[in-house]
């Protein structure tokens, strides 16, 4: 799987790939209407004014995942489920700590993706409430190499 940066003429399978990946990963966490409203129109207008922010993972010419950083944060990150677990996460993840990654937010109930954070030396820096999609929801925020 190899990593690059992400291109205007990518955003289209970008929002599909987002919306693949957000109903599975946030299935259980979140309210169908809700994630009905995540689809790839949704995304894609998302991704159209943050698309130099983006890295991709491709795997035989196709896009299998992404990761949205902006100012150190990551903002995104998904993999297709379809090739969710062959190391194209661990790749975008080690290549945004390398251009700065210092922190993410993630739902408290994603325990996925806290498992493979954590993996990784992320630590859980604060917990908190704050109002997503119209409904206050926990999240973790997580801090590269921090103390718990």
């Amino acid at each position: 799987m190899i990593v690059r940066p992400a291109r205007a003429e990518d955003i289209l399978a970008l929002a599909e790939v987002a919306a693949r990946s957000y109903s599975v990963s946030f299935g259980t966490i979140l309210e169908p209407e809700v994630l009905a409203t995540r689809n790839a129109a949704f995304f894609a207008e998302r991704f159209r004014s943050s698309c130099e922010c983006m890295l991709i993972a491709e795997q035989n010419g196709k896009i299998a995942g992404f990761l949205l950083m902006t100012d150190g944060h990551i903002d995104m990150l998904f993999m297709d489920p379809a090739v969710s677990g062959q190391g194209g996460g661990a790749r975008l993840l080690e290549a945004a700590e390398k251009r700065g990654a210092k922190s993410l937010e993630c739902f408290r109930d994603n325990h996925g993706a806290r498992r493979f954070y954590e993996r990784h030396g992320w630590r859980v820096t604060r917990r908190y409430e704050r109002e997503f999609a119209g409904r206050n929801r926990s999240f973790v925020f997580y801090e590269k190499g921090a103390a718990t």
